[in-house]
Formats: C-alpha cells, structure tokens, sequence
C-alpha cells in the first residue's frame, strides 16, 4: 500500500503531464507575446493574490529568472482580494503603458481582483495571461458585478489542470482532502513559459536579460548590469 507522500507525488506528476500534453499551445502563444514584449524593450508584469503571489514571485529577481520583470503586489491583496473597485487604485501606481502584457495568477479566478484586473488591461490594450483552473473555475460563479470570470476576460489561458477546491489527496481519517497542486503547477507552467521565452528570444538574436546566481563568481557583476537597466523601470527593485 502506497503512502500520502508516495500518491501526492503521483498525483503532481499527474497534473505536470497533462500540463505538458495539453497546454503547450497556450503557453507558446504566452512565450511568443512576452518575447516580443521584451525584445521591444518592454517590462513582463505578474499579479497573483492570496497563495498565487508564491507563483508570480517564481519568475521575479531571481537566478535563473528574466531581468525584465515585475510584480504588482500590495500587502493588503489577500484581505481585498473580493472587494470591487481595490485593483484599479493598485494598478495606476505601476503605470503599464498600452501594449503591456500581465500574467495574472488566480486559481478559482472568480475573485474581484483577479477579475478587475483583466478588465482595466482590456479596456487599455495590455495582452493578459491567466493561469487558472478551468475545471475549478467553471464550477463557481463569479464574485464581480460583471458575472465573469477570468478565463472568460483573458487574450491567453493557460489550465493549472486542477481539480476544484485545488487539495488533492485524500487521507484516511481526516474529512476534506489535503495538499493542493495548483501552487506546483503554476510554478511549472511559469518556469516553462520562462524557457521558451528565453529560447525565442536568442533564436531572433537578441541577448535573454537573465540573471545569474549571486552566490557564482562573477554573479554579482552580471546582475549589476541589468539592475541598471531595468530598476529605474521595476517598481520592486
């Protein structure tokens, strides 16, 4: 008989193998969109609220990680993330021009920030990117006056492949099911659009703005250059 860890670890390999198999199209048409952002000079912004900031912060100022990035963030988004009206206000202080992209990170993408979000960017002609949980979010109605959800407002989605109510695993004894996927599996499908960002980027020429560790030698030099770069332009940094 198999263990809780042994059978999450199957369920996770199970949700990144259909990840892989059935959301590569979405995450190319992601890729395509930000290289050509970044080629032109542009800024990639990611908002995620409540457990979904974990995933945004995957790609932001980080080893390994696009230069070129920033994430919109408040420290109240977890308390508001259901209050209409909340995102606009966040969002004038971040300036993102016309042409824009936003990856935006909500599992059950019925929240009202999530949803505000898509619809400020709509109406300004930034590209969104949802990553969400189809199979969750059509189970819930919205929480936004509009009665949308996210996946039904961005230009790309990309599926998490959860189930609803994100905890996967059930464990003999205990109610409800436990360990959620949707936290891993954002991670992957960033890290992968990341990859083929970087990929698009050096087949057209251009020289991926990506950091290295800081704790390699010559790191912290590399990483200066592109600091200077961008940081006048990266509200974060």
């Amino acid at each position: 008989m198999s263990t809780s860890a042994e059978r999450y670890y199957q369920i996770i390999s199970d949700v990144l193998d259909r990840i892989a198999t059935t959301q590569q199209d979405s995450i190319q048409k992601a890729a395509k969109v930000i290289a050509d952002h970044i080629a032109s000079g542009g800024i990639l912004y990611l908002l995620g609220s409540g457990h979904s900031l974990a995933v945004a912060m995957e790609a932001y100022n980080r080893a390994g990680g696009l230069a070129p990035v920033d994430v919109i963030h408040d420290r109240t988004f977890g308390r508001a993330e259901r209050l209409e009206g909340y995102a606009e206000t966040i969002l004038k202080d971040y300036n993102i021009p016309a042409g824009g992209v936003v990856v935006i990170i909500s599992n059950s993408g019925r929240n009202a920030l999530p949803i505000e979000v898509a619809l400020y960017c709509k109406e300004r002609g930034i590209t969104t990117i949802a990553i969400t949980s189809l199979a969750h979010s059509k189970s819930v109605t919205s929480r936004h006056s509009s009665g949308k959800r996210l996946f039904e407002i961005a230009d790309i989605v990309i599926d998490n492949c959860g189930i609803p109510g994100d905890a996967a695993l059930d464990v003999e004894g205990v109610p409800g099911k436990v360990c959620p996927t949707s936290g891993i599996a954002g991670m992957f499908i960033i890290e992968s659009i990341v990859a083929q960002v970087v990929e698009n980027l050096a087949r057209a020429g251009y020289s991926p703005p990506v950091f290295m560790s800081a704790n390699v030698d010559g790191g912290d030099e590399h990483n200066m250059k592109l600091y200077e770069k961008y940081w006048h332009r990266i509200r974060g940094l």
